[in-house]
């Protein structure tokens, strides 16, 4: 059977989650929910749907990766007031982030390098690549292809 799958720590929760969340041409419910729940909010909770797009960039992502490791969470979902709350704090915060659609999500894998993941999340061309090397993570989004 065809299957794709997802690793993920979520660095503020210190949860962790394994998951086939598409087998066979299908899209898992149960697991696309676990995964809404980890990469929610931890600020405020909320949760919202994760864009599958974004999972399948990062699914295709970890395949051309060497270091074998979960991808580590420093930001997935965000609330409208979370955005508003790190907007205040960062010049660097889009008012209109994909953080608050289920559509970005901000990462690091331990034993990979940073560059190389944002080399290779560029090569990929499937939407936005930001590189953060003093807050030591990649973002990537379901965007426009661009990057910064």
């Amino acid at each position: 059977s065809e299957k794709k799958t997802l690793s993920f720590y979520n660095t503020h929760t210190q949860e962790y989650l394994c998951a086939d969340y598409w087998i066979n041409g299908d899209y898992m419910p149960d697991t696309l929910s676990r995964i809404n729940y980890i990469l929610r909010d931890y600020r405020t909770n909320d949760i919202q749907p994760i864009d599958t797009r974004l999972l399948d960039l990062l699914h295709i992502l970890s395949t051309q990766i060497t270091a074998n490791q979960p991808f580590h969470i420093i930001s997935g979902y965000r609330s409208h007031e979370t955005n508003a709350l790190l907007r205040k704090q960062s010049r660097k915060v889009a008012m209109h982030s994909y953080h608050m659609f289920g559509k970005a999500i901000d990462i690091s894998i331990p034993g990979c390098c940073l560059s190389e993941l944002r080399n290779a999340a560029m090569k990929l061309e499937m939407g936005g690549v930001g590189y953060y090397p003093r807050s030591e993570f990649v973002h990537v989004d379901t965007g426009p292809v661009r990057h910064w």
